[in-house]
């Protein structure tokens, strides 16, 4: 199965897994890259350089494959822009396959030298974007591939709430740049659809939270089987509009009392406490779901069981091809 992305990253299928908060450690992405997927490191995990530098390493203990880094370029009291800007760098030193923008563009807010030094150092360098204008800024200022989320996804969708579906024909009409399409996507049939539709391949963050090499507490797998499509809803439009963003998240306890903080005015500072990733950290492990902010997308809907990672990749390529080869026997019928 080969796509620009594939031969971009030297992968052998076109999937990736998105960045996700204390999740995605050494060992999922290492398991993810191990099927030929594209396995994913995030920085947010780590309070200091050396932590990422080490993750790196550990990474490459576990697996000779790509694998890229997730940086996510948003204001954040933990994660300061010089922190970042030195996981930037520390990703260049250690020439990881790719390094994933999630967020603001590099140039913007680390500043312009930092595309340049990807460039220098043979990383390759993709932002996950919700507009057509941010996929055509990333073309000019010298991105190698983009990643188009529709405000299906789980996580921090644009506000302009254009799904999936509709942005990324858009996309690939308006921009020359290998794509990957997220939101939404969770498995073989999702595939041939956005590969259909002009894509190169998939991310997916949810569909890869709901396998078992993602080690969360049995309750959130079962969670995730129980939950439907309407499950999840959108939330902190004042805090994040600003930012041109809103996110994603299951519908529980927490976010509920973060509608009420909004809806009353309330700032910051009655919102952190709620917001907190350390919250979400806590539940991951001791399994109670309504207490943390759970940024998962529509695609929870769709997932019914919790395969490995390496079961998911291989059953996501046959579907895939089977769902081609169909679409063009009733074509041909």
């Amino acid at each position: 199965m080969k796509t620009r992305i594939t031969e971009l990253f030297g992968i052998k299928y076109p999937i990736q897994c998105g960045g996700m908060l204390w999740l995605a450690t050494p060992e999922l992405a290492a398991a993810i890259s191990n099927t030929g997927a594209m396995g994913n490191l995030t920085s947010g995990n780590y309070n200091k350089g050396d932590e990422l530098r080490a993750a790196i390493d550990r990474t490459r203990e576990l697996t000779a494959l790509p694998f890229i880094v997730n940086i996510t370029t948003m204001p954040s009291i933990r994660l300061p822009v010089e922190l970042l800007q030195e996981f930037f760098r520390i990703c260049c030193e250690r020439k990881v396959t790719a390094i994933e923008i999630a967020g603001a563009p590099v140039d913007k807010f680390l500043g312009p030298a930092y595309m340049p030094l990807a460039k220098e150092a043979g990383v390759k360098v993709l932002h996950k974007v919700g507009t057509v204008r941010h996929a055509e800024h990333a073309q000019k200022v010298g991105y190698d591939a983009i990643t188009i989320a529709g405000f299906e996804e789980g996580g921090f969708p644009h506000k302009d709430n254009v799904s999936t579906l509709v942005l990324l024909p858009i996309v690939a009409e308006s921009v020359d740049l290998p794509i990957l399409a997220a939101g939404g996507m969770v498995d073989g049939k999702s595939l041939a659809a956005a590969l259909a539709l002009g894509a190169d391949g998939v991310m997916m963050a949810t569909r890869f939270l709901a396998t078992k090499d993602c080690k969360v507490h049995p309750a959130i797998h079962q969670m995730i089987l129980d939950k439907k499509e309407n499950d999840t809803g959108l939330g902190l439009r004042k805090l994040l509009g600003n930012f041109g963003l809103q996110v994603r998240a299951l519908r529980n306890d927490i976010m509920k009392r973060i509608e009420e903080v909004e809806e009353h005015g309330g700032d910051f500072t009655e919102l952190f406490p709620l917001i907190s990733g350390e919250r979400a950290r806590q539940v991951w492990q001791n399994g109670d779901a309504e207490h943390a902010m759970l940024t998962v997308g529509q695609s929870i809907g769709r997932i019914n069981d919790i395969p490995t990672a390496a079961e998911l990749v291989q059953r996501m390529v046959a579907e895939a091809e089977e769902a081609l080869r169909l679409s063009l026997k009733k074509i041909t019928a």
